[in-house]
């Protein structure tokens, strides 16, 4: 069973790692492939602005806004300006520049994509920069920044065959697009969104499925831990049975009936022994279902602490030890069930004095104390403590302390279940502290009577 476990953990990790390896590798080509129909974009959207720009390129009718041709051929440089058409920075101010790439990247689907942009006039004989014609503020740090920046460039050419095709001096238009890779990023949000959430569904359900096998086996060890100790508490009480009514059998036996009357006692006790076991399982099953409805009422826990500590007090005198009973709450009147109530601290007392140590004075403290609007309850013992991995589990259902093939303790690992569940219908809280080898203690924390 623990093989065929480990084997397909195995393979639902290989599934799981090959999943997530899968989904995040084409999480990245998707990401470069956007990042690729970004820069297409982009480019056409640089294209389109160049194509609708260089329909200027070679006219010597200036756009709105420029001076006048006539305001040019009386100017200082009559001859140059007479001979030159104008370019596209002085048909064209940045405002209309920008408003022209704005519609061209509308078009292209980039509407919240933020730019720069800067128009270059260029010397057709040295083929080299004159000087910026229009430019956005931050457009050479934006140039720069190559890093986070895309940028893109298209040369306005003069059309063929157009009266200035020798004259006009070429013009490079620059577009650059900020933060593109973040831009490509954010569109694919919702798609990365619904990936991580799959791969955390995944994720999920491979811990389920993992938590539930170890769970099953948990409860399987529990279900075998359970049988082997049923079977060791009605093997002692069967036994003595069958002893008694063999010795029962003798003739010398049947003629005493002190000896009749001593063997029907043990039968007596040893069925009473038995009854008692099958009640505490029963008793669990029904709290297991929610069946017992506790009868609450006003009770005072001093009493019920003080007739627990007298009912136990020949098994404390037989083992040399004593319980000490330091009943300090002013106050210890609580709504509870008297009859569970007492066998929850029947139940802590009981414990503290089956794991005691060898060859030591059992020695058990109760005491009480008022908290604000509850009331304390510590069980103290000097036993052999428990280690954390028992301590975490010691309330479970079944659950008891491996001590491999010795029974010395008795019991079906129900007493502390019990008092948990009685402690909760309560409404109260109990926790467990032990160190290995030095003692427990038990704290329960009760409601007071308002």
């Amino acid at each position: 069973m623990k093989r065929i476990f480990t084997i397909i953990t195995i393979f639902i990790t290989l599934s799981l790692v090959g999943i997530i390896y899968f989904q995040v590798s084409w999480l990245r080509n998707m990401i470069l492939l956007r990042q690729d129909q970004i820069k297409e974009k982009i480019y056409d959207a640089t294209k389109i602005v160049g194509k609708e720009l260089e329909q200027y390129k070679g006219s010597y009718s200036l756009g709105p806004g420029s001076k006048s041709q006539a305001e040019n051929i009386f100017s200082d440089d009559f001859s140059l300006e007479l001979l030159k058409p104008p370019t596209i920075g002085r048909r064209f101010n940045t405002a209309e520049l920008n408003e022209k790439i704005r519609n061209a990247f509308s078009q292209m689907g980039l509407e919240k994509m933020k730019f720069e942009f800067g128009l270059i006039l260029g010397d057709p004989r040295t083929n080299q920069v004159a000087k910026i014609e229009r430019h956005t503020d931050n457009f050479g740090k934006s140039y720069d920044d190559s890093a986070n920046n895309y940028s893109q460039a298209y040369i306005l050419i003069t059309p063929s065959g157009s009266a200035a095709e020798n004259l006009a001096m070429d013009e490079t238009l620059f577009i650059v697009a900020l933060d593109w890779k973040d831009f490509a990023f954010q569109s694919l949000r919702w798609n990365i969104t619904l990936i991580i959430l799959f791969t955390i569904i995944i994720i999920t359900a491979f811990y389920l499925t993992v938590r539930t096998i170890l769970r099953q086996k948990k409860l399987g060890d529990i279900k075998n831990d359970f049988i082997n100790n049923m079977t060791h508490e009605f093997k002692t009480p069967i036994a003595t049975i069958s002893l008694a009514v063999d010795a029962m059998k003798n003739e010398k036996v049947i003629q005493n009936r002190d000896k009749i009357s001593y063997f029907s006692k043990i039968i007596k006790e040893e069925n009473q022994r038995m009854n008692r076991q099958v009640e505490t399982i029963l008793k669990a099953s029904q709290l297991e279902r929610q069946e017992v409805e506790l009868n609450l009422k006003p009770v005072h826990v001093h009493e019920i602490i003080k007739d627990v500590a007298d009912n136990f007090s020949l098994q404390l005198e037989e083992k040399n030890g004593k319980a000490e009973l330091l009943l300090n709450a002013e106050n210890d009147l609580v709504e509870a069930d008297e009859v569970h109530f007492s066998n929850l601290v029947n139940n802590l007392v009981d414990n503290a004095i089956k794991y005691a140590k060898e060859n030591t004075p059992v020695f058990v403290k109760i005491t009480t104390q008022v908290d604000g609007k509850n009331l304390m309850i510590k069980v103290e013992d000097n036993g052999i403590g428990m280690n954390k991995e028992t301590l975490k589990r010691v309330f479970e259902k079944f659950y008891r302390a491996h001590t491999g093939n010795i029974h010395n303790v008795k019991g079906f690992g129900l007493g502390l279940s019990y008092v948990k569940t009685i402690i909760e219908g309560h409404h109260g809280t109990v926790k467990a502290d032990s160190t290995l080898g030095k003692g427990s203690q038990f704290t329960i924390e009760l409601p007071l009577k308002k």
